[in-house]
């Protein structure tokens, strides 16, 4: 069986939306989008290549997978991220989308989500991972499907946006590993506990 890790920039108030852009995601007012830049550091891009690395399936929310889709699926052959992240089976969860045509390599999942989630952990392969999708995030973690977190958290605190955590969902986590940047960010991984 196969692991499903989430992968996540975060707040220390445990936010998790619009970390690569101001107009990246600004459903309920959110105008805090973009607050990652001042933070970036080069070590920070090859963990999250790491991250991915140990992977060879995304599962994506529609939102997250049509941002990512917008800007991978037009890079040309070559760019080694790129061809990482068009090269990989991807899984979009939506309800809406009748076509995952927009990026290649892709599928919808529209319905049985859970099940068809679980059959994907069934299947052989490396991690799959999972980041941005909120929504997505808080069905699987209520459904018990998500392994791991790779948290990558940011010395910042918003006060508002969405959630990596839901409010009023309980569970333990081990700390496996912990690593710090240059820039004060901190990379977190956990297991369940």
């Amino acid at each position: 069986m196969r692991n499903i890790i989430v992968s996540e920039f975060v707040t220390l108030d445990n936010v998790m939306q619009a970390p690569g852009g101001a107009e990246e995601d600004t459903e309920g007012n959110f105008t805090h989008g973009g607050w990652t830049w001042p933070y970036w550091h080069d070590d920070l891009g090859a963990e999250f290549f790491h991250t991915i690395s140990q992977s060879d399936t995304f599962l994506l929310g529609r939102k997250t997978w049509q941002i990512h889709g917008g800007a991978f699926e037009p890079m040309p052959a070559g760019d080694p991220f790129g061809d990482v992240m068009n090269g990989m089976p991807k899984y979009v969860v939506s309800t809406t989308l009748t076509s995952a045509a927009a990026w290649r390599n892709s599928t919808v999942i529209s319905g049985n989500v859970v099940e068809e989630i679980r059959a994907l952990k069934d299947r052989p392969g490396k991690d799959i991972l999972v980041d941005g999708s909120s929504v997505l995030v808080h069905t699987m973690a209520a459904h018990d499907l998500i392994d791991g977190y790779a948290l990558i958290v940011y010395p910042i605190v918003l006060g508002s946006g969405k959630k990596l955590f839901p409010d009023g969902m309980r569970f333990s986590l081990r700390l496996i590993e912990t690593k710090p940047f240059p820039s004060g960010v901190v990379l977190m991984r956990y297991a369940r506990a």
